[in-house]
């Protein structure tokens, strides 16, 4: 364990933390033997639990990281950046046999993006090392790249997620689907304790089977989540909670690089749950913080100050779409 003392964080970021190495777009993926050039490859943080710390921090909410890295020149890296960025690390585990974890994140104009991936320290997380002191001092407790890991199990988040609201802490789960068939399962515990349920439509049909988000949505409420945001890429969001069903679109940019663009729009919809706002304005700092995202490489590089989120949304209009349910 890092032998930081543990700081007072109004969001506490569990889940994973990557070390992304990412490629500027390329103009086609090369076949078996082939060699493309890209102008750049940078090195940058990545993961969900490190990606939505980091936004949070620049939006000016103290923020801190519960994962694992490797004891290795990449955990080091990824651990003084996180510093750097201003989110607290004293609960990160370093990890004497597992490699930090790893994404090659390679971008191909015109396409979604490519990833190679090694789990590596993150597959020791389990979710149990946050203490009950540090998380009572919290008011969100965020659970990202759930489904990837089976050590940290639906069992043990729904023990985390009952502790939090216990404690008046509000609780946001994102998913990741990965080779795992088992997510459904994972989630059965975890959905009656969830606040907030974050899926993207892609990741909500291999688990509902469903190809509509709004039915989706309602299948994840079915199963006990107090809220679902069902992210859809170019098409928005839709927004089912237990008073309103919305379909919100998204901001209009320029894409360079797509990743990390969920996590961002995670931190801006917890920064919109800490300032007190309504769930559709919630959505709407998210989306912005998603655009902000997208408009340069690396997950976390050109998303939004605080000010510059509030300019953004105040300055370009959004058309809500209310839908009966």
């Amino acid at each position: 364990m890092n032998s930081s003392p543990p700081a007072a964080c109004d969001v506490l970021c569990v889940g994973l933390i990557v070390a992304d190495h990412v490629s500027a777009p390329i103009t086609a993926f090369p076949p078996s033997g082939g060699l493309a050039c890209t102008p750049r490859i940078d090195l940058t943080i990545g993961g969900c639990a490190a990606n939505v710390a980091v936004d949070l921090a620049k939006l000016g909410v103290s923020a801190g990281v519960v994962g694992c890295v490797g004891d290795d020149v990449v955990g080091r890296y990824v651990s003084d950046e996180l510093r750097e960025a201003g989110v607290d690390c004293s609960q990160i585990v370093i990890s004497h046999e597992a490699q930090t974890s790893t994404t090659l994140v390679v971008n191909v104009q015109g396409e979604d993006r490519r990833f190679i991936h090694v789990l590596g320290a993150n597959r020791v997380l389990t979710g149990k090392e946050l203490k009950a002191d540090v998380l009572t001092q919290a008011k969100v407790v965020y659970v990202g790249g759930f489904g990837l890991n089976a050590a940290l199990s639906g069992e043990n988040i729904a023990e985390l997620f009952t502790a939090a609201r216990a404690a008046g802490v509000r609780t946001v789960l994102d998913v990741v689907i990965g080779e795992t068939d088992a997510i459904s399962d994972m989630l059965k515990p975890v959905l009656p304790v969830t606040g907030i349920f974050v899926p993207n439509t892609d990741e909500a049909r291999v688990i509902t089977g469903l190809d509509d988000p709004l039915e989706q949505a309602k299948v994840f409420r079915r199963q006990g989540a107090e809220t679902v945001i069902v992210t859809c890429g170019a098409r928005g969001a839709l927004l089912l909670s237990p008073t309103e069903c919305v379909r919100i679109p998204i901001y209009e940019v320029a894409e360079v690089d797509g990743t990390g663009g969920g996590d961002a729009f995670a931190a801006g919809l917890i920064y919109g749950l800490l300032s007190g706002k309504a769930p559709i304005d919630c959505v709407k700092d998210a989306a912005a913080m998603g655009a902000s995202c997208v408009r340069a490489p690396g997950a976390t590089t050109g998303t939004f100050t605080a000010e510059e989120l509030r300019a953004f949304v105040e300055s370009n209009d959004l058309t809500i779409d209310r839908i009966e349910n």
